[in-house]
């Protein structure tokens, strides 16, 4: 019998999604991608929204700063809108379909995939549009959002590097250290980026769920805090109320595996949005093809967890050992 995908009641859109064609010339050659530079020795910092077109808290964030006016006073910074054909598709009677047009743009970032002009597709010709300034850029700043409603997280990447980055930066609470997503590379992990030996270091923040309001306010709070830990800015020099409080502590939570749907059939065992703790290992989390998905280890922290996206090849959670 074939299976259906399972349905989900819409979360609320609690936000506007902006209108982004007055950015859409930039000042850098590519489109919705602006370049500004001191003319003083620094990093190149770039803060890049809508890796995803209904991950709109990014978009928010970044208009913010263009309309703010801000430039930085050593290095240079980029702002830019990435994945802009996906958010023009944006309908809040179904808000999870402008994820990507043809395939999902935070998947491509592999040289190889890039260099390969026999594959095309909406994503991988703004990709290689990109990719130029991506290539100069120290520190990047990807802001994402979740498709369910948890707390805010830092994914920092499988380096030292990235959770140093991550601890220098105070927020989100929880840093996630994790390898990737088997179905292709993604922008933070791109290049130099995940390469223990180059100075070049990235983070990706979930900032929340898609639509919700506090997303907005964690990717102003994790932007601002981006800048002024590189130095290109002062807190002057940013929009007032973007500074949050810091989180008391922050925790590391190191991803083992991910759980990938092998078919239509995957379903949790419980109504999970992320960052549930399991104390045992063997316990039931799901069934995959009929067949019980269950915790390999103590204190096991599902991160991500959601069926929204499902289809085969596609990880549907990942599992995250507590480090401590």
């Amino acid at each position: 019998m074939t299976q259906r995908a399972p349905t989900f009641d819409a979360y609320a859109v609690e936000v506007e999604f902006p209108d982004i064609r007055p950015y859409a010339e930039g000042n850098s050659g590519v489109a919705y991608v602006h370049t500004f530079d001191s003319g003083i020795a620094g990093p190149h910092v770039m803060i890049n929204a809508l890796t995803h077109g209904n991950e709109v808290c990014g978009a928010i964030t970044v208009g913010g700063l263009l309309d703010h006016g801000l430039r930085p006073r050593t290095g240079k910074l980029t702002l830019s809108f990435a994945n802009v054909d996906a958010y023009a598709r944006f309908d809040a009677s179904t808000p999870d379909a402008s994820r990507f047009v043809d395939q999902d743009f935070n998947r491509v970032w592999t040289a190889a995939v890039l260099d390969d002009m026999s594959r095309d597709s909406s994503e991988l010709r703004r990709a290689r549009a990109m990719r130029p300034i991506v290539d100069t850029v120290d520190l990047l700043l990807d802001l994402h959002s979740m498709h369910e409603k948890s707390r805010p997280l830092i994914v920092s990447g499988p380096l030292d590097k990235g959770i140093a980055l991550s601890r220098a930066l105070g927020t989100p609470a929880d840093v996630i250290v994790d390898e990737g997503h088997p179905e292709g590379r993604r922008m933070r992990d791109y290049a130099d980026f995940g390469d223990a030996a180059s100075a070049r270091n990235a983070l990706l923040i979930e900032c929340g769920q898609h639509w919700e309001v506090s997303a907005v306010d964690v990717a102003r709070d994790s932007t601002a805090r981006f800048l002024l830990n590189a130095g290109i800015v002062e807190e002057a020099d940013l929009p007032a109320g973007w500074l949050r409080p810091l989180p008391a502590t922050q925790r590391v939570i190191r991803v083992t595996e991910p759980v990938v749907a092998s078919s239509m059939d995957f379903r949790f065992a419980g109504p999970y949005t992320g960052l549930e703790t399991f104390a045992d290992a063997g316990t039931v989390i799901a069934w995959r093809d009929g067949e019980p998905v269950v915790t390999p280890y103590a204190n096991c922290v599902l991160v991500m967890p959601s069926l929204r996206q499902l289809r085969p090849g596609v990880t549907v959670v990942r599992l995250g050992q507590l480090e401590l």
